[in-house]
C-alpha cells in the first residue's frame, strides 16, 4: 500500500517546481508524461521550454534533508530512465527544439534547489 502522504508531497513538490520554473521564464508544456512506447517505462515529471530549448525536469521532494538530500535520489539508473523517456518524447514532440537540458528540482523540507543541467 502506498503512503498517501508521500503521494501528496510529490504532487505538492511538482506544483511548487512548476511555479518556480515559470517564474524563471520557462513554459510548462507537459506534466507526468508517460511514453506510449511499450519498452520505455516511467514518467517525466515536468517538461518545459523557452525558445528552442526543451527542459526535462525531475522533481524530488523529501520531508527533511537526509543523507545527500532529495537530489541524491536522481542516481545513474534514474538518469538513464529519464534520458530514455526524453528520447521517446522528442521522437513524438521534439521537432521545434534544437537544444535539450536535464534539470532537477530538489525540495528538502521547504527548501527548494534548482539544479540546471544536472546531468
Amino acid at each position: 500500500m502506498r503512503d498517501l502522504s508521500n503521494v501528496a508531497r510529490g504532487r505538492w513538490g511538482e506544483q511548487r517546481a512548476a511555479r518556480h520554473l515559470e517564474r524563471a521564464g520557462l513554459e510548462i508544456i507537459d506534466r507526468n508524461w508517460r511514453s506510449p512506447e511499450r519498452y520505455v517505462g516511467g514518467e517525466l515529471d515536468l517538461i518545459a521550454c523557452v525558445d528552442d530549448l526543451v527542459v526535462f525536469c525531475e522533481v524530488k521532494a523529501r520531508k527533511r534533508s537526509g543523507f545527500g538530500g532529495a537530489a541524491s535520489a536522481v542516481d545513474d539508473r534514474k538518469q538513464q530512465q529519464i534520458r530514455q523517456l526524453a528520447e521517446s518524447w522528442l521522437r513524438l514532440n521534439g521537432e521545434r527544439f534544437e537544444r535539450v537540458r536535464f534539470d532537477v528540482v530538489a525540495i528538502d523540507g521547504l527548501e527548494l534547489a534548482h539544479l540546471e543541467a544536472a546531468f
